[in-house]
């Protein structure tokens, strides 16, 4: 399928409807360029990290993957896994969590290809392309599937906004670091390099 994108990403542009492989060959098509789908089957297009950015969700995961392997009840994925989560929308946060258990219960195809499920902690962190709402709406999404926890990271305003089902989110700002709960309880993750990668 032919590309031609006219304006500032991220755009939202109208998509047929796509099974696992021909989202997974339509993504391979534009390699530049990251892709998730909303639940109305629109397909959002975005550009690239850029490098501190980049540096900043190495950080991030590099610490929850240490973590979870100590733990060793569930895996960690960066932000280049796509997640098929149960109102069909296709997200890639940019780090998640998820129970080994869950992903035993996965059929050998999704196994293989696209979980569908939505991971019990995620993490998106902000860029200086990203808008903050459109971030939370994706928070909102990520909980109202199945998330129990995800945390949405500012390092501009060196913030976390703690997001909970059946919670309102909570702000904190000023912190040097943030400590998992429920699924990731014992997870700490220290924001100092977050907040400065060159520190």
């Amino acid at each position: 399928m032919a590309l031609m994108i006219e304006s500032f990403l991220p755009a939202t542009l109208t998509a047929p409807p796509m099974t696992d492989e021909q989202f997974a060959e339509f993504c391979a098509e534009h390699p530049d360029l990251m892709f998730e789908m909303t639940a109305e089957g629109e397909l959002i297009v975005m550009a690239p990290t850029f490098s501190m950015t980049g540096s900043r969700n190495a950080n991030i995961i590099r610490q929850l993957g240490t973590w979870a392997d100590r733990d060793g009840r569930g895996i960690v994925n960066d932000s280049s896994t796509g997640y098929v989560l149960p109102n069909s929308s296709r997200r890639s946060p940019d780090a998640s969590w998820v129970a080994k258990d869950r992903i035993k219960l996965l059929s050998e195809k999704s196994l293989q290809g696209f979980w569908h499920l939505c991971p019990a902690f995620v993490i998106e962190l902000r860029s200086e392309s990203d808008r903050v709402g459109v971030l939370r709406a994706k928070m909102g999404e990520y909980i109202g599937n199945g998330a129990e926890l995800g945390w949405l990271i500012d390092p501009k305003k060196h913030s976390v906004e703690i997001h909970r089902p059946n919670a309102e989110p909570q702000f904190i700002a000023g912190i040097d670091s943030v400590a998992g709960e429920g699924p990731v309880a014992g997870f700490v993750l220290d924001l100092l390099p977050v907040w400065d990668p060159l520190r």
